[in-house]
């Protein structure tokens, strides 16, 4: 660690060095101590033994457990995900509505659907779909899933969006407005652009969130990776290892949803750089344009 001083805080000294070097060292001794501690654990009950791995090489196995559960958890992400995009797109932008009323109303609604845990609300769904019969008996429990999914991550996408359009320069709006642009296309051609490559960071956290989520459909008998992992395992006595397997596909998939949203962010931001520099160079070369506002730059 460099001994000059931080914007964010003073760089430690000699004795501090030692002492953190020391704590660390401390921390990693005691977590190899608990990880040892949990595989003699799950080694003496036969939990590693060739025999419960086996199953895994085992054709039927996935066909018959993992896979249906793979492809629930992916049509119930994917869903959530496409369908709390447009809700939270859509409610950022009420929440910064000119009329008072449809501000107090989107926003009454997004902090109402925050502050209600997904389980509850799945199960709470469930119930409802299952008395008045909305939907076929097989889609009852996607259908709670991706209704509870939709409604939690895209209330807080509502808030991502609010928060950044409401951090882009005022000044771009009001060139716009004296440009003679009505607010619509302001917000569509103007606003949203910027502040979707400035949100993709928090978007693609909020993605892994809906994924992960998605393993509660197990308490409303939805077939998803964790239960289909859960009865494999009291098939099979082979629990901690199926749960394992589980863990790593999970693992697998939000690493490709986060690689996936990264390639996107890379090149949004790219062909940003690209149309700036463009501009620049038009500019630059005393290439005749049509006079406007730049609004890509602050």
């Amino acid at each position: 660690m460099s001994a000059h001083a931080s914007v964010l805080f003073d760089a430690p000294g000699p004795k501090a060095r030692v002492r953190n070097i020391i704590y660390s060292v401390v921390v990693a001794v005691a977590v190899a101590v608990a990880v040892w501690s949990l595989y003699r654990g799950f080694a003496d009950k036969g939990q590693f033994t060739a025999e419960k791995w086996k199953p895994f090489l085992e054709a039927d196995v996935w066909s018959t457990y993992l896979l249906p559960g793979l492809r629930g958890t992916i049509v119930a992400a994917i869903l959530s995900i496409v369908f709390a995009m447009a809700l939270g797109m859509l409610f950022g932008i009420l929440r910064l509505s000119d009329h008072r009323v449809v501000r107090w109303l989107a926003g009454t609604i997004v902090e109402v659907a925050r502050a209600v845990p997904v389980l509850i609300l799945m199960i709470f769904l469930f119930a409802v779909f299952s008395d008045y019969k909305l939907f076929a008996s097989e889609d009852l429990a996607l259908a709670a899933v991706v209704a509870a999914l939709t409604t939690y991550n895209g209330s807080v996408i509502a808030e991502i969006v609010r928060a950044g359009i409401r951090s882009l320069p005022t000044g771009q709006t009001e060139a716009a407005t004296a440009l003679g642009m009505r607010k619509g296309q302001v917000m569509r051609l103007i606003l949203l652009p910027q502040a979707i490559t400035a949100m993709l960071p928090a978007l693609i956290s909020q993605m892994v969130v809906a994924l992960k989520d998605s393993a509660l459909g197990y308490q409303i008998t939805y077939v998803e990776i964790v239960r289909s992992g859960g009865q494999l395992g009291a098939a099979e006595q082979n629990t901690v290892p199926a749960l394992m397997v589980v863990a790593v596909i999970m693992i697998a998939l939000n690493m490709t949803l986060t690689l996936v949203a990264t390639k996107l962010e890379q090149q949004l931001r790219a062909r940003k750089r690209g149309r700036s520099g463009g501009a620049v160079v038009a500019a630059t070369s005393g290439t005749t344009t049509t006079p406007g506002v730049d609004f890509g730059k602050p």
